[in-house]
């Protein structure tokens, strides 16, 4: 198998990013997730909420980030990789707290009038560590402003699979993964418990429970019922429709498309798909 395609998603919930190659640091990939937008009070804002933040696009320059529209793309804003601001605020993902940094007032302003509702844009400072859930954890692991875990596995071929038995096809960009990887069967994600990219090991440690966000059209923002109406019928254990394998880094290190994936150790599926 290969690294096939790259993803990283700089602010939460916004437009991700295609990346030719990423450096692996402590929470994951590099430039992921290290900013997320709040609402009043202080909670984590996603497209459940929102689904128009599916039209914001991020962009890396070489100094920090260019937010645009992407159907109004002289709507537009560019934030530096470190905020400008002094002010910490305690943020509140899944009811977890976390220490973040305000990055400016002019890109509280710019998004809350973008998005229509009044939020402030935050970073993840380096001394701020969020663990990983010790159920599921290997050394300690910590991870970025995502749900729960730094990096999120997909196949081409899972992913074809589910596409055959719908109407219509999706594209990958709808699971939001960070990696994703071809020339296996499909699903061999569930059963990749540990694997070797480029000399850093990985570990698949968690199933991904998918949510509402997966029927959003990442280029229209509008929603529908699938892809979890058709998930549902062969994915689904404990309530829960399962599509995607959670990833931990063992160590840094850094990887490309193209990479060969040598898997190091196996483990049962959950389903006989």
């Amino acid at each position: 198998m290969n690294v096939s395609q790259l993803y990283i998603y700089p602010i939460k919930s916004l437009g991700g990013v295609s990346i030719s190659s990423v450096n692996i640091t402590d929470r994951g990939f590099e430039h992921d997730r290290r900013w997320m937008l709040i609402d009043t009070n202080n909670r984590f804002i996603s497209q459940r909420e929102i689904a128009e933040m599916a039209l914001l696009q991020v962009e890396i320059l070489p100094g920090g980030l260019k937010i645009y529209h992407k159907i109004n793309q002289e709507t537009s804003i560019e934030i530096p990789f470190k905020p400008i601001t002094e002010e910490i605020v305690m943020a509140d993902i899944w009811g977890i707290p976390c220490e973040v940094q305000i990055v400016s007032d002019l890109a509280n302003t710019w998004f809350s009038k973008v998005l229509k509702t009044s939020c402030r844009l935050v970073y993840m400072p380096d001394n701020t560590r969020v663990k990983i859930d010790e159920r599921y954890d290997i050394n300690n692991g910590i991870t970025s402003l995502s749900d729960g875990y730094p990096i999120l596995l997909i196949s081409e071929e899972s992913l074809q699979d589910l596409n055959n038995r719908m109407n219509e096809p999706l594209p990958m960009n709808r699971f939001r993964p960070n990696l994703v990887c071809v020339g296996g069967n499909a699903f061999i994600e569930d059963t990749m418990r540990e694997f070797e990219i480029n000399g850093t090991r990985f570990f698949g440690v968690k199933p991904c429970a998918r949510c509402v966000m997966t029927t959003i059209n990442q280029q229209t923002s509008q929603k529908g019922k699938e892809p979890l109406n058709t998930l549902s019928s062969f994915r689904k254990k404990d309530a829960k429709v399962l599509f995607g394998e959670n990833i931990i880094a063992a160590g840094t290190g850094k990887i490309n498309v193209g990479d060969t994936i040598t898997i190091v150790q196996t483990k049962e599926g959950l389903f006989n798909n």
